[in-house]
């Protein structure tokens, strides 16, 4: 039983991972932390956290677990204050889309003054943001991603692990660099491209927007999400992206040259493969 959590951000997945922790008394007490008195007050008015604030020393005081749920922008700058602010026994950890900056930060702070940090990453959100979109259910049979390094204490790995189950969560691990490019591979490869669908059908002709059916909104859902988070993520995580856009590119021209050529065997056989791969996805 976590005695006082801490959950810097009351967004979509600060929220939700309050509202799971009360959900499965997890916690006696949570504490949610912001900048903003009117964004942590619905916290407190449904009963997700037991009091709010916007003083990170104070909400931070006492706290055994402390989750940062900020922007990855946000969070790199916050960490300094947290690792100042918290007690020597706490358990950081935090939800950010992008990891090898977030922990080397940590591991520079943790040389000064020794804090247990584990990374993680719930492959969980929404193209929605904001505590009003929070969920209780949002980590249930999400991929939920831990990103330790050899200086990582194996207690922390296994009580930010048993912490993630608890909410539902199946935890995988893998450092951060390969996080890191894995992530630019399956999620912010695939927001990119969604932006530039949009934005084809800009150029080719905006009218056809008007007989775009389900399957168009559906594969460009994501493109209607907060553009300054998305580009704070794309900035973050700028050389593994570049990499999963150059690999998409290859994969793009390899379709052209088989579409041009005109041959409907080869056009089959390349669907094909690649429905083979998609369909062991589930």
């Amino acid at each position: 039983m976590i005695r006082r959590l801490a959950i810097v951000g009351l967004g979509l997945l600060g929220g939700s991972v309050a509202k799971a922790v009360r959900a499965e008394s997890l916690a006696r007490e949570i504490v949610g932390i912001g900048r903003n008195p009117a964004s942590l007050a619905p916290a407190l008015s449904e009963g997700a956290v037991d009091s709010v604030t916007t003083d990170l020393r104070a909400g931070l005081g006492a706290a055994d677990m402390i989750v940062l749920a900020t922007p990855v922008a946000t969070l790199e700058q916050q960490m300094s204050a947290v690792w100042s602010a918290a007690e020597p026994h706490a358990l950081v950890t935090d939800v950010g889309s992008t990891k090898a900056a977030i922990v080397r930060v940590a591991e520079t702070l943790s040389a000064a003054r020794p804090l247990d940090f584990v990374g993680s990453h719930p492959m969980a959100g929404s193209n929605l943001s904001g505590f009003g979109v929070a969920r209780a259910d949002l980590f249930r049979g999400a991929t939920i991603i831990l990103t330790p390094t050899d200086r990582t204490a194996r207690d922390a790995v296994k009580r930010v692990t048993e912490f993630w189950e608890a909410v539902g969560g199946r935890v995988v691990s893998m450092d951060p660099a390969t996080h890191d490019r894995a992530v630019a591979a399956v999620s912010h490869l695939p927001h990119l491209v969604a932006d530039a669908l949009v934005d084809a059908v800009i150029r080719m002709d905006p009218q056809f927007f008007d007989v775009a059916a389900r399957g168009f909104k559906d594969t460009t859902r994501i493109a209607a999400s907060n553009p300054t988070v998305w580009r704070e993520i794309f900035e973050e995580n700028h050389e593994a992206l570049a990499e999963a856009v150059a690999a998409f590119r290859a994969a793009l021209d390899n379709l052209e040259r088989v579409l041009r050529a005109g041959d409907a065997s080869r056009i089959e056989a390349e669907l094909e493969r690649i429905r083979a791969v998609r369909a062991r996805l589930g």
